[in-house]
């Protein structure tokens, strides 16, 4: 099964990236998955541009036929994501949004960081969103708060309970990955 890692930052000087290297390192270790990065700042897609709604899956352009392909070929995702005004970031909306059918039927992990809330309003904002694409959210997730306090030189240093949360999410994405497969339609 394929996992793909999903960094929702785009800002220069983001905590998501060290985080997301430190996800798929927990990940790879696990061995539940092959991982992959995606990394939305090297993607840069632009504001969506698509003119026929993503449900009908005809894109025009290349670079929504390519985040298509990625998406597609995966089992499961991890949505490294801040919390920006009480909210997920507007990259990874827009990354979302994108595509439809790609999403459907496969689990996601929520890594959200910030600070005193570790990102829980980023969370529970995006949820709505991601069951309407017919997402599964995995109950475990792991909530980095006081961000700026663990990532240090751009490494990622988690306190016990940020790394013990990562493998309890990781279990929880194979049980469902395994589960939701047969409601996928045959690649």
């Amino acid at each position: 099964m394929k996992l793909l890692v999903i960094v929702g930052s785009t800002r220069p000087g983001r905590a998501g990236r060290p985080i997301a290297d430190w996800v798929v390192e927990q990940a790879r270790q696990h061995g539940g998955f092959d991982v992959e990065l995606a990394d939305l700042a090297e993607i840069d897609l632009p504001l969506f541009d698509e003119p026929i709604h993503p449900s009908q899956a005809r894109y025009e352009h290349q670079h929504t036929k390519d985040w298509s392909a990625q998406v597609a070929a995966a089992d499961a995702f991890v949505f490294v994501m801040p919390e920006y005004n009480h909210s997920y970031n507007a990259a990874l909306k827009n990354a979302i949004d994108y595509l439809n059918r790609e999403w459907a039927y496969k689990p996601v992990g929520l890594v959200s960081y910030g600070g005193v809330s570790g990102g829980l309003r980023a969370v529970q904002a995006i949820k709505p969103v991601i069951s309407a694409l017919r997402m599964t959210p995995a109950v475990e997730a792991v909530t980095v708060p006081m961000v700026g306090s663990m990532v240090r030189d751009g490494e990622f240093r988690p306190t016990e309970i940020v790394e013990s949360s990562a493998k309890l999410m990781l279990d929880e994405l194979v049980k469902l990955a395994q589960a939701l497969r047969p409601l996928r339609p045959a690649a």
